[in-house]
Order: structure tokens, then C-alpha cells, then sequence
């Protein structure tokens, strides 16, 4: 064992023993520490697989290319689903991460290739990695095939080829989207001749992504009967809820779904992880507890040092290579031989570099590695031990995805959960039964989004030009009314036989709301391109001043030029990091349900948000503290979005005390609510923003707004008006749970709020959520008993 600077003990064993496993690795990264952070462990039982027999239509050479790989016998749900697949009807298949899902889509697939060597396949999934790694996992299984990456990495000399001669095409939804439909005369006989469609991943189409997805899956669609093709769809999830109704959601057609896992899988060991207690006070003088970035650095260093090959899943990039560069720092004091085999992966990077390192994990030369949710989709990371999740990742889907990252095949597994300082994080931890024994979130998604809906019919339009009989594809009155906003718009026109395309160019739509072309980050001196970053993150994260790290090298940013769409930087060792400050202002457009509960109003509309990033601080990296704030001079951005948001009488107020310091009370029950709608509905806090006011302009009362940041919204605070109840009253007991007597990051404190979390008042917050709490759970009581009265579309 060895110790590091920071006082805390390395378990380190250069030479670890065949038999360590979960449990012991988990007791080894526990000891020597003053206070247990573990709060529950929770021992996932393994399973048996279930083996059948080869279809009957399997050709020989292919059962021998699969054989040759070790897959004597497929298990049940991969042929079930093939089986499907193999009839004509589009399928689902809903099993367990590491499952071995891919078989499900290239056993009947591979089949019709090889059967009719003029028969195509196009394979979707949501990342490039996912798709690259799917390469590899074909090039040796069928000859004639011919299957080839098709994305924004493919040089532009070989796309020709791909399109031309390739039989199984890989690409994402935004590149069939931007690049093959807009050109499918180009791609004719590809259409003509397309009978399988592979979706992956399909869980990750949700919320305005999944919306736009869905379109394109329909334009898809209707381009391939343009060609007088209907491939089959072969859609694949290991976290998806409904698998039926959600495929059907996204294609737009029925879905069969096959859901009974018939693989094997190893025991799981499921810590839940509360950091301790920092000696370092936080705002106010408030207790802070450590970070789950430097609480995830030592568990990646302890878990490598003791033989457990581990992968950190962060949130953040900048939080991906914080964790690898903690990391590394730990081994380089205990275990420097170590150093070398640990580090980060994020989306930014350029494709040479995530290749070199998915490799790398392959191959066992990385031990340990901190990613993104890059990593946490089907890409082949066989032979993981352990995986370490720095804050909940915002929804069971993902958590349960990237837990299952480790394990994979009959191998037992080690997964912690490091809470963030975070009311849902908090709470998570402390209610166990929040976490297991509980059904993934539904795939919320609206094809019938307006701000979705416009876009993408104007796309199909621009394809093809649209007809009476394509309005049941796209939705039927929905797409009526929006093609007619369109025409009125001049965007559109309508003639005898459809709507047609007015413009030369090309119309567009964000499919991941990104905001635009990416920024990139280039090396001032040098003119090297480190990476680049999403447009609508670029004022927030590569500011002037703002500190960029990249692959354990940390730089400066000197200046964001958002015309010309670069940042520059260069290399720095400063000993502080950087935090963005914003202002936001919100509008309220319309109002399309009310409910009143004696005193308090809770509503779901149309809002207008303004957002600017008007200064950013700097704070040390190893106490948090304050020592600057740099003010900065950035456009406003506008999004118009749905919202939830309830208010308050005076005489709710009164009764919850909180006359003198609304502000505090209403801006603290803000934050915890922001924390914790990701229990009711299927989003991320990240997703989600919030306004809190002792007086709206709009509603001239003490109003707390909550409003999902995408254009048009996603659907996650409508899903807050419908569980109201459900979500404040655990708001409510979040923050009393809390030990802190002021309010700290564990329960009203908000990474991300403009204002520098003040004012905020916890006592008045539990007093005020009390308050609305008890109103609204007896007005829904005498709901279910009476019928309700339900407000219609009122503009302000």
C-alpha cells in the first residue's frame, strides 16, 4: 500500500491474484478510509444463457464465419429475432447489454446478402465509434459484401466507392439526413435495392433528437418507395421501455419486439458512492462534500493499481479529462509504472485519436480509461472489470447501459455510483430502491413537435415534393397544419399536385440541436486542430479566458471568434479552472393547460427563454475558491420552448413564511426541482433549465418556472405537469433529507446557475414545497373524485 499527497491511501497490488473479483476490489478501494462512502451495495445475480439451433435457412458459410469466432450456437432471442426479421416483419429486439444483439441484425441480413448478391443493407447507430466498431466486427464474416463506413469521416474520395460498390453501408441518422436522402438520385440503385435497415441503439433516440430521427427514418421510408423498395427495419436496445410502441414511435410503421434475454451474465457487484465531507467550505460557509471528479481520479487509480481493468464514465469532457489526469497523478505518486496506461476519451476528439484508443482498450494496452457517454453505446469493450460512474448519468437507461459496460459474457463485474453534490444524486444514493427493481424511463419523443415537424417536412419536400397521399406517414392534421405555416411562410409552395420546395438550396435541420457547425479548437502557435466543440456549448466552455484540458494538457483560451468559428488557445499550467456565469430572462407565449389548487396555479405552455453568458470566474483547483470574475461580452440566445411552472399567492406565502425572502425560497425549491425531474421524466438536469421570481412580469405572482432547453420542447415538462405531485413532494424531501443546515451543493445548490446560487433560502424552500405540496396533492385527490377543470390555449 502507498500513500499519495493528498493523504489517502493507494490499495495498490502490482501482482493481483486470478480469484480477485467485484467484492474484493470494492473492499480493497474502501479501506483506509476514515468514513465508508458506500451507502448500499447491491448483488446482481448471474444468469444462464439458453442455446438453440441455426435457422434452417442459415447459408453454411456464414454459421462457418460465425463458428470460426467461436458462436457454435446462437442463443434463443438472437433467433427469434432473425426469425422475425427473416419473414418480413420489422423487429425489436429488447435484451440485455452485451447480449449479443448484433448477431440479431447480421444472421438474417448477411443472409438475404449473400443470398442475393444484389440485395443492400444500411446500418444506422447514433456515434461514429459504434459504427466503426461494427466494421471490424464485418469485415470477416461475409464475402461480397463489401461494408464500408459512409460518415463525416469518410475521405471524399472514397464515398464514391461506398456508394457505388458497397453492399452494407454504416453511417448515422445525420449523415443520411444531410447527405444520402438530399441525393438519392444519386443513390438510386442503392434504394432500389435496399432491403434491410438496422437501427441501433435505439434507445438514444429520444426527446427532440429522437423527434427528428423519426422523420428521417419516415423520409427514409418514403424515398425507398419512391425506388419501389420496404426494407425491413431490425431495431436494437439493451434499455428501452415499451420496445414496441417506442420502434413503432420511430419508424413510423409496426414493430414486433423480442425481449426475453437468452445470454448468460456474470454476477454484478453495485456500489452506491457518497464522497465525504470536504475540509474546504463552500459558498457561505456552507459544507461541501469532495468532488465526484476527485473521488472518480482515486476509485480509477485504486481500481487499475489492483488489477481491475476500469472504465470512468464522466459527464462532462472537460470532466473526462479531469478524472484521467487525477488518475494519472495518483499512479504517478504510488504506482508510476501505471501512468501510462490510463487515459481520457471524449466526443472533440479528432478520428485518429478515438480510433488509437478504442484499440488500445481492446487490446488491454489502457487499463483504465475516462469517457464521455461516447463509450457508453454497444462499442466492444470486451474484458472490462469494473466501471465507475461519476454522478448519475441522468436516466436508468444510461445508467444501466454504462453499468453494463464491464461484465460482459458470464464475467461478474464492479460498478460504482459516485454521487455528485446534487439533490437527485443525493437522494439516489440514500433510496436504493430509486435505483433498483425499477423499469427504464419511456423514450419520450413528438414527431408531432411543430419545431421538428416544419423543418423536416420542408426537407421531404425538398426531396421529393410532397402529396395528399404522404400525409399519414408524417402524421396526418399535423402535418396538414404545419405544411400550411410553411406555405404561409413562403418556405413551401402548393400546387394541384403537392408542396414543393421554393429555394435553389437546400433547407436544413439541426438534428441535434447543437445550434450549427461545430467550433474548432486550434493551437495558436502551432495551427494544430486539437478538436472541436458544439456551437451552442462554445460561449459556455472556449470563452476568451476560459481553461480547455485535452488529453492531459491543459490550454487557455485567447480568443472565440464565433464569426469565423474558431477558438484559439494556448498551452498553460494554470493552478485554477474556470466557470462560466449566465443571465437568463423568460416570456411566457401561451398557456395550454391550467390547473388551480386553492392558491396555487400549476401550468404547461409555450415560453420564450433568453440566455446570454455575460462573465466567467476562476476559481482554485484545489479549494473551489473565488478569485476573479471576468466579464465577458457574447450574443443572446433565444430558444422558444414548453415549460412547467407554478405559482403562488400571497396567502401561500404567508402560510409558508416566506414573505421577507421569496426570492431565496422560490430560487432554492428551483434548483432541487431542476434536480430532481429527471425522477419523473426521461431527461438529464443538463437538459432542463429553470427561472425562479418573487413577481413574473406574465403572471404577477411568485412564479418557479421549469423548461426544457430544446427548441419546441421534448416533452419532459409536460411529463413534470402530469406527475406534479410525485416530483415537488420529492423535491420537497430531498431537501429536508439534507444535513446541511443552509442549503449546500447536496441539495439547493446548482452548478449551473447564472446567479452564483444567490439568493438562496433552504428553510423557506421546504416550507414553500410544503406549502404547494399539500395543495396540490389535495386537489388531485379530489381530482380522481370529481373530474377536473383543464384550461385551454390562452396567449399572454
Amino acid at each position: 500500500m502507498r500513500g499519495n499527497k493528498s493523504g489517502r491511501v493507494l490499495a495498490v497490488s502490482l501482482h493481483p491474484t486470478l480469484t480477485a473479483g467485484p467484492e474484493e476490489w470494492l473492499n480493497r478501494v474502501r479501506a483506509g478510509r476514515s468514513d465508508d462512502p458506500v451507502t448500499h451495495v447491491e448483488r446482481i445475480p448471474a444468469r444462464p444463457g439458453v442455446l438453440v439451433d441455426w435457422p434452417s435457412w442459415t447459408p453454411p458459410a456464414l454459421r462457418d464465419a460465425f463458428a470460426a469466432r467461436g458462436v457454435t450456437r446462437p442463443w434463443a432471442h438472437q433467433v427469434a429475432a432473425a426469425e422475425a426479421a427473416h419473414s418480413g416483419r420489422s423487429v425489436v429486439v429488447a435484451t440485455g447489454t452485451a447480449s449479443g444483439k448484433s448477431l440479431a441484425y447480421q444472421l438474417p441480413t448477411l443472409t438475404a446478402l449473400l443470398s442475393d448478391p444484389r440485395a443492400i443493407a444500411l446500418y444506422l447507430s447514433p456515434t461514429k465509434a459504434l459504427a466503426a466498431d461494427q466494421l471490424r466486427g464485418l469485415l470477416d464474416l461475409a464475402d461480397g459484401v463489401r461494408p464500408a463506413l459512409y460518415d463525416g469521416d469518410t475521405p471524399d474520395t472514397e464515398r464514391d466507392w461506398v456508394r457505388a460498390h458497397s453492399r452494407l453501408v454504416l453511417t448515422n441518422p445525420d449523415m443520411l439526413h444531410r447527405g444520402i436522402l438530399p441525393r438519392h438520385d444519386a443513390w438510386a440503385s442503392f434504394f432500389r435495392r435496399l432491403r434491410f435497415v438496422v437501427v441501433d441503439e435505439c434507445h438514444a433516440y429520444r426527446g427532440v433528437f429522437g423527434s427528428h430521427v423519426a422523420h428521417v427514418l419516415r423520409r427514409l421510408r418514403r424515398i425507398c418507395a419512391r425506388y419501389r423498395s420496404t426494407p425491413v427495419f431490425v431495431l436494437a436496445s439493451a434499455t428501452v421501455a415499451s420496445p414496441s410502441s417506442s420502434g413503432a414511435a420511430l419508424i413510423g410503421g409496426p414493430v414486433q419486439a423480442v425481449t426475453e434475454d437468452g445470454s448468460p451474465r456474470g454476477a454484478t457487484t453495485f456500489a452506491l458512492w457518497e464522497p465525504p465531507v470536504s475540509p474546504f467550505v463552500g459558498p457561505r460557509g456552507a459544507p461541501a462534500r469532495r468532488t465526484a471528479t476527485a473521488e472518480a481520479a482515486d476509485l480509477l487509480a485504486d481500481l487499475v493499481s489492483v488489477g481491475a481493468r476500469t472504465l470512468a464514465f464522466v459527464r462532462s469532457r472537460r470532466g473526462a479529462e479531469a478524472v484521467a489526469l487525477g488518475a494519472k497523478r495518483a499512479l504517478a505518486e504510488a504506482v508510476p509504472e501505471l501512468v501510462d496506461q490510463v487515459d481520457a476519451y471524449r466526443a472533440g476528439y479528432l478520428a485518429d485519436d478515438r480510433r488509437e484508443l478504442e484499440a488500445a482498450l481492446r487490446s488491454g494496452t489502457l487499463r483504465g480509461l475516462a469517457s464521455t457517454n461516447a463509450l457508453e453505446l454497444g462499442v466492444d469493450v470486451t474484458g472490462l472489470d469494473a466501471v465507475v460512474l461519476t454522478g448519475y448519468p441522468g436516466r436508468l437507461a444510461s445508467l444501466w447501459q454504462q453499468a453494463g459496460r464491464a461484465g460482459r459474457g458470464s464475467r461478474d463485474a464492479l460498478a460504482v455510483l459516485v454521487a455528485r453534490d446534487d439533490p437527485l444524486d443525493s437522494y439516489l444514493v440514500h433510496h436504493p430502491s430509486a435505483v433498483f427493481g425499477r423499469p427504464v424511463e419511456a423514450t419520450v419523443l413528438d414527431p408531432s413537435n411543430p419545431y421538428v415537424l416544419g423543418p423536416q417536412l420542408a426537407c421531404a419536400a425538398a426531396e421529393l415534393p410532397l402529396t395528399e397521399a404522404d400525409l399519414p406517414l408524417f402524421g396526418g392534421p399535423p402535418a396538414r397544419a404545419a405544411l400550411d405555416a410553411l406555405v404561409e411562410q413562403g418556405v413551401l409552395r402548393r400546387r394541384p399536385a403537392g408542396w414543393y420546395w421554393t429555394s435553389r438550396g437546400r433547407p436544413d435541420a439541426d438534428l441535434r440541436g447543437t445550434g450549427g457547425e461545430p467550433v474548432s479548437i486550434v493551437e495558436a502557435s502551432t495551427g494544430r486542430l486539437l478538436g472541436t466543440v458544439d456551437a451552442g456549448s462554445a460561449p459556455s466552455s472556449v470563452h476568451t479566458g476560459a481553461v480547455h484540458l485535452h488529453r492531459g494538457e491543459t490550454f487557455v483560451v485567447e480568443e472565440l471568434d464565433l464569426e469565423h468559428l474558431v477558438a484559439l488557445v494556448h498551452r498553460a499550467e494554470p493552478d485554477w479552472y474556470t466557470q462560466s456565469q449566465d443571465v437568463t430572462d423568460l416570456s411566457v407565449v401561451s398557456v395550454s393547460e391550467s390547473l388551480s389548487f386553492d392558491g396555487v396555479e400549476l401550468c404547461f405552455g409555450t415560453v420564450d427563454v433568453t440566455n446570454q453568458v455575460v462573465s466567467y470566474q476562476r476559481k482554485r483547483i484545489a479549494t473551489g475558491e473565488v478569485i476573479d470574475e471576468q466579464p465577458l461580452d457574447l450574443p443572446s440566445q433565444l430558444l422558444r420552448t414548453r415549460a412547467v411552472w407554478y405559482t403562488m399567492t400571497d396567502s401561500i406565502l404567508e402560510l409558508a413564511s416566506v414573505v421577507d425572502d421569496v426570492g431565496g425560497a422560490a430560487h432554492a425549491a428551483e434548483h432541487a426541482a431542476i434536480g430532481l425531474l429527471p425522477l419523473v421524466a426521461s431527461c438529464d438536469r443538463w437538459d432542463i433549465g429553470g427561472l425562479s421570481t418573487a413577481s413574473h412580469q406574465d403572471t404577477g405572482l411568485a412564479t418557479v418556472f421549469v423548461y426544457d432547453g430544446h427548441p419546441g420542447g421534448a416533452g419532459f415538462a409536460e411529463r413534470g405537469f402530469a406527475a406534479a405531485d410525485e416530483w415537488l413532494t420529492a423535491t420537497r424531501d430531498a431537501i429536508s433529507a439534507c444535513e446541511c443546515a443552509a442549503g449546500c451543493p447536496s441539495c439547493v445548490h446548482s452548478p449551473k446557475c447564472g446567479n452564483g446560487n444567490d439568493p438562496l433560502d433552504k428553510a423557506g424552500a421546504i416550507r414553500l414545497l410544503t406549502a404547494v405540496v399539500d395543495r396540490v396533492r389535495r386537489g388531485r385527490a379530489e381530482q380522481s373524485s370529481f373530474g377536473h377543470q383543464v384550461g385551454g390555449q390562452r396567449p399572454l
